[in-house]
């Protein structure tokens, strides 16, 4: 039996454009929690935000200019729900001392060779051949890294490094200075590598 589309079910915008909120679960549901998990590492809390896409792209039908198709438009909407979590988890009194200072890079550099000390020198992690992204087992390691981070670090690191974010962006979102975005990468770098090479290596 074939299923009656009414006119109630498909949403016309000012341009025109035609979305089918409808079929929205059906369609997009499952790429939209794969998305969201993905960066949270949280199946509620993906599951959560999923729905609040959904709610918030029901009110906004309007704002859909049709310049993408309504699976891009929604992950959008859901990319800025994740930077919303994002920016709670490190809702933290930023201060330029919590970063630490520069003589504290003394116990990773050495300052005559301008590179790693010898017993921290960066080892091979086993999966340069393969895309670590594709390697389960190395994320889920990555992951456990990633919790371990301050959530400030780990939320800024996140949106760089896996979200592609603009650093521009970053500092907005996330109300820190250009110099202090710096110096949290370096940091969670440093301590990211550390972690995997003690977990996975």
């Amino acid at each position: 039996m074939q299923n009656r589309i009414s006119n109630e079910d498909i949403v016309g915008n000012q341009a025109g454009t035609l979305l089918e909120p409808h079929l929205w679960v059906e369609r997009y549901a499952d790429y939209l929690y794969k998305y969201a998990f993905g960066r949270l590492n949280d199946e509620q809390q993906a599951r959560d935000l999923v729905q609040d896409t959904f709610l918030a792209a029901l009110e906004k039908t309007g704002n859909f200019r049709g310049d993408s198709n309504e699976r891009t438009w929604l992950t959008a909407i859901l990319k800025y729900k994740v930077i919303d979590v994002y920016r709670k988890k490190s809702s933290v009194l930023v201060v330029t001392d919590q970063f630490g200072s520069a003589a504290d890079e003394d116990e990773y550099f050495d300052p005559e060779l301008n590179n790693w000390k010898r017993e921290h020198w960066p080892q091979l992690f086993g999966v340069e051949e393969n895309d670590p992204l594709h390697n389960k087992e190395f994320m889920g390691v990555l992951q456990q890294c990633l919790k371990r981070l301050p959530p400030l670090w780990m939320s800024v690191f996140r949106l760089k490094h896996l979200e592609d974010e603009i650093t521009e962006t970053i500092c907005k979102e996330m109300k820190i200075s250009s110099a202090n975005f710096w110096v949290i990468i370096h940091r969670a770098k440093v301590n990211l590598r550390s972690c995997l090479q003690k977990n996975w290596i």
